[in-house]
């Protein structure tokens, strides 16, 4: 049966700025079969199961460009540190204790239950025990880009390079062909990954036309530290060994120089812009006003619940039109529209998705959230567009639909026992704090 959605307002993202009343939506299996006039639609459509949603906006779900979806299971574990501190001294020695094939299950499909409630659809993940998250990813009804770590040393997952490459391929052929995963090849960071190691994986993404994610320019640290031990910034290091290509989203780039947004435009790189997580570690703030004039397309990313605390993709685009407005000292910076199409088409369209998912327009895939703006939060109401950037709440996230598939209604996961979960993050913290 056909479902004919019929919002206040629909949102298609594409053409930006749009916003359509009296229209309805539908959906067809898999994909969105038309969007047309509310009249027409219930003209067309009488068998069709039709959905009222009065008082609110229907558009694209939200691509959350980098996740580590896993450590929602390390939420507040390590709170108010240094990144390098964060890392040495907190993260990796919890991650060597406690990172299994059961705990990146249970973690993933925790945050993905997270994300789904705040209208997020799509994840672009980098962790371990890469056929975990894309089980996850599968059991929580979320499309999952499982990006595959990438590390020198040894970790619980594997002992060294070579060993996480052979991983990340041998998982990408065990879920070839599965509708809703993807695989892309995750480097660490220029500070975890040799040169060697990096030519092998670009060698392999271009041979298996696989994308790469990968951390760069994060801190001035690590920007610091290339200088010394490399005579060179990182991201002139990376483009030395060819990595600068369309198939690589670097996450952060917070510390990017004029020449270097210069560079990554030529070469089409994207980048997933981590607001939250880059003011909370004290990372600095990205110059995204310079980038997206220079035609760099950038999308949004919450980082790691370790990191971020919250995996709320619709109160980062908030916080990035803000800072955004700030840092570059123009209050027209990253408009509401422009910052929708971040956390939707630009995603998208970083992952080589766009032409699927991304916005509403028929022929894509069903990837769709309703949020309701009756409430006292988001009234009065003039322009639906703003409201749903500056002033919704993740909780108004009503309704969520994943390749035609409804996996949240009226608030209730319908793929995904929230009693259950909470439990089992319950076990998780027990075991945790008494290791």
């Amino acid at each position: 049966m056909n479902t004919c959605i019929h919002p206040k307002y629909l949102v298609p993202v594409e053409p930006r700025s749009v916003m359509l009343t009296e229209h309805a939506l539908v959906i067809q299996e898999e994909k969105i079969l038309a969007i047309l006039p509310s009249a027409e639609a219930r003209q067309q459509y009488p068998d069709a199961r039709h959905l009222e949603l009065s008082g609110h906006a229907l558009l694209p779900g939200m691509v959350n460009l980098h996740g580590h979806s896993a450590m929602s299971l390390l939420r507040g574990l390590a709170d108010d540190l240094s990144l390098m501190d964060w890392l040495h001294n907190h993260i990796w020695p919890a991650e060597k204790k406690h990172v299994s094939e059961e705990f990146v299950f249970d973690g993933s499909v925790y945050a993905m239950a997270e994300m789904l409630r705040g209208g997020t659809t799509t994840i672009n993940d980098m962790y371990f025990h890469h056929e975990a998250v894309a089980r996850a990813g599968l059991h929580a009804g979320m499309r999952t880009v499982v990006g595959c770590s990438v590390l020198e040393f040894p970790t619980g997952y594997a002992n060294d390079a070579d060993a996480y490459l052979e991983k990340a391929m041998a998982a990408r052929q065990t879920f070839q062909g599965q509708k809703g995963v993807e695989f892309r090849l995750a480097p660490h960071a220029p500070y975890t990954v040799s040169d060697a190691t990096f030519r092998k994986i670009i060698e392999l993404a271009d041979k298996h036309d696989m994308g790469i994610h990968c951390h760069i320019h994060e801190t001035m640290d690590e920007v610091n530290d290339s200088l010394k031990e490399h005579g060179m910034r990182p991201l002139q290091r990376l483009h030395q060994l060819g990595l600068l290509s369309s198939r690589l989203i670097a996450a952060h780039m917070v510390h990017a120089n004029e020449d270097e947004i210069a560079l990554i435009s030529r070469q089409g790189v994207h980048i997933a812009h981590n607001p939250a997580s880059n003011l909370k570690l004290a990372s600095g703030f990205a110059p995204v006003h310079a980038m997206q004039a220079a035609g760099v397309n950038v999308g949004i990313g919450t980082d790691g619940a370790a990191s971020n605390n919250k995996l709320d993709l619709l109160g980062d685009l908030r916080m990035a039109a803000l800072l955004a407005k700030a840092v570059s000292g123009n209050p027209t910076a990253l408009n509401a529209s422009n910052a929708l199409e971040m956390a939707t088409l630009a995603g998208a369209r970083a992952l080589g998705l766009d032409h699927q998912i991304g916005s509403l327009q028929s022929g894509k895939l069903a990837d769709v959230i309703a949020i309701d703006l009756s409430a006292i939060e988001t009234l009065p109401l003039f322009d639906p567009i703003s409201q749903i950037v500056y002033a919704a709440g993740r909780e108004q996230v009503s309704h969520v639909w994943v390749n035609g598939r409804c996996v949240m209604a009226e608030r209730q996961l319908q793929s995904l026992d929230e009693t259950q979960l909470k439990d089992k993050a319950l076990w998780w913290q027990q075991r945790i704090t008494t290791a």
